[in-house]
């Protein structure tokens, strides 16, 4: 590009004015600063051309102030920037924008035809444009300028030419004065979404009274924070136990596909699809409302589990995500394996365990695992990422079962070291509970702060995390068996409950499914029906609604082959749940 010699620099000063003091763009006044502004002025022939349009537009308005005709020469430059490349000087690119109206005069080498204040503004003009702190400014249609000013330095800018009209400028810049004050503080963040949630409870809560047509009125919105705040605390008890009906055994649903005898299963959060797991290492998801089987993970033989699919020995235990989403199964082979529940396609095997897993569980709204295993531990691994978390020790004896909620916590049964254990991740500590006189086989959670577990003495216990002894027990919960001459109770190998509810089950190999209430308070345990069932009742699982049971039965135990029952059928069965008419209230239950 030509251009002309430079010619000596001169003096450069800022105005101060009513809007404060000069912008920190490194001049000052009576004082030129090497590196701070353009010390020489390079004009182009293409520059030249440009003035001589600058000069003619200020000539035909005579009567414009200084400060417009500045910005108009300005503007006419700027609208020739992005099809004129400007020379770089030794000061470097372009860097962030300076208050050019504050700038009045810069004294440089002369430009014919041009009278002097015109001049003037037009050496600060190509100063200024040279300038490290100028940011070129972007052209619209029909030769108008579109002021820049407010835009970060880094933003991606379109290259596309638009047209905007006055309004329409003004629009914008007033949207994007709008969203930069929307800058929220921590306390205003938390009431709009305190906000939003009540708004989205209300609606839910309308919907629901909607469907049910309920005439009397009621505080929907009251009511779900009520029970929101008792289930955080582990204290909300739905009383739904009384309501329930006898099942009839007519009415049970048998679903058959494993060769071997099922020993886990689990219920979707939809209640709309259940997966089930054998000790022929078969994984099988049966749709609920037809009971077809959607997929079927065959077992494979042993050692092939690279090349295999699935399992190639017994699965002992399994866990849903809360969204649904993850399926993890853990076998004897100390292998964990996690499956996408739509397609039942395996995603990953974590390995750590130094024998069988038998019990998994992910904690409520997050891909967090917990697994227990006959090697005495318990670990947690991240399964959104595949990745391992930790290790805890603290049982005796194999740990047999394994259950959490949405607290980062969760609670194992110890087999014949006779404890039952609450884990607290983050402090890596643990509370010992005792009860029991013999292996303690199977746990669940039935909120926060109570727990069930069964053990082969053929008790079951109801425990509170604040008491280290049961809250309730019942021996010989399903009475009593003649072994080989001897009168020994049947063992709890399942038992299961209806999330924050009075609503308990239990299995044994005694051809029934009990029904347990609890009442006062988790004080006490009631029975309420017994549901005829012939084998091993190896799991139970209720339906996030409650109206239904499922039972994973088998002809042997889960965990061995003490026995075997040859009149039984390796089966799913789907006991339904009908309850009256009455609408169950939430409640606490008394103060301990």
């Amino acid at each position: 590009m030509e251009a002309r010699p430079p010619s000596k620099p001169r003096l450069a000063w800022v105005e101060e004015d009513e809007a404060g003091p000069a912008p920190s763009s490194g001049l000052k006044c009576s004082e030129m600063r090497t590196g701070s502004c353009i010390s020489t002025v390079d004009v182009s022939s293409e520059e030249k051309n440009s003035l001589d349009t600058i000069e003619a537009s200020i000539r035909s308005r005579p009567k414009v102030s200084t400060t417009t005709s500045m910005r108009l020469c300005l503007c006419l430059l700027h609208g020739l920037s992005a099809s004129v490349p400007y020379s770089e000087g030794a000061e470097g690119s372009y860097g962030p924008p300076i208050c050019l109206s504050r700038l009045t005069m810069c004294c440089c080498r002369p430009v014919d035809r041009l009278d002097t204040t015109v001049r003037q503004q037009v050496m600060l003009t190509i100063a200024a444009m040279r300038s490290p702190l100028f940011v070129p400014q972007v052209s619209g249609t029909e030769g108008r300028p579109r002021v820049a000013a407010g835009r970060p330095v880094d933003e991606e800018v379109s290259s596309d030419s638009e047209t905007e009209g006055p309004l329409q400028g003004r629009r914008r810049r007033e949207a994007v004065a709008a969203e930069e004050e929307v800058e929220e503080t921590p306390q205003e963040k938390k009431l709009r979404l305190a906000k939003l949630y009540l708004e989205q409870l209300r609606q839910h809560e309308e919907e629901l009274a909607e469907e049910e047509e309920e005439t009397q009125p009621a505080d929907l919105i009251g009511d779900r924070l009520k029970e929101d705040v008792l289930e955080q605390k582990g204290r909300l008890q739905r009383l739904v136990a009384g309501d329930v009906q006898p099942p009839d055994p007519a009415s049970i649903r048998v679903f058959r596909g494993h060769q071997l005898p099922v020993t886990c299963l689990v219920v979707s959060p939809d209640d709309r699809f259940i997966f089930s797991a054998s000790k022929d290492g078969s994984l099988i998801k049966w749709e609920v409302e037809s009971g077809k089987k959607l997929c079927v993970v065959p077992g494979g033989k042993r050692g092939t589990e690279e090349q295999h699919m699935g399992h190639a020995s017994h699965i002992l235990c399994m866990a849903i995500s809360s969204d649904g989403k993850y399926l993890a199964t853990g076998d004897r082979n100390k292998l964990i394996m996690i499956w996408d529940t739509a397609t039942c396609k395996r995603l990953h095997i974590f390995t750590g365990h130094r024998d069988a897993v038998s019990g998994l569980s992910f904690r409520k709204g997050t891909h967090q695992l917990y697994s227990a295993s006959h090697d005495r531990c318990v670990k947690v691994w991240n399964v959104a990422e595949n990745a391992y978390v930790e290790t805890l020790f603290g049982h005796q004896d194999v740990i047999t079962g394994l259950d959490s909620l949405s607290r980062e916590c969760c609670v194992t049964a110890g087999g014949r070291d006779g404890t039952v254990r609450l884990w607290k991740i983050p402090e890596e500590s643990q509370l010992v509970f005792c009860g029991h006189q013999g292996s303690i086989d199977c746990i669940q959670l039935i909120n926060e702060e109570h727990m069930v577990s069964g053990a082969d003495d053929g008790s079951v216990a109801l425990w509170g995390v604040t008491k280290k002894k049961p809250l309730a027990l019942a021996r010989q919960a399903h009475g009593m068996q003649d072994a080989q001459g001897l009168q020994q109770p049947y063992w709890i190998s399942a038992v299961a409950a209806l999330r924050n509810s009075d609503l308990l089950a239990t299995g044994s190999h005694s051809t029934s499914v009990k029904l347990w209430k609890c009442s006062e308070g988790f004080r006490k345990l009631e029975p309420l029906w017994d549901i005829p069932l012939v084998g091993f009742v190896n799991s139970l699982k209720f339906s996030a609604a409650g109206d239904f049971l499922v039972a994973g039965i088998g002809q042997e135990h889960r965990l061995g082959r003490w026995w075997r029952i040859k009149e039984a059928k390796n089966s799913i069965c789907i006991i339904p749940l009908k309850q009256r008419a009455t609408v169950p209230s939430p409640e606490g239950p008394d103060s301990s």
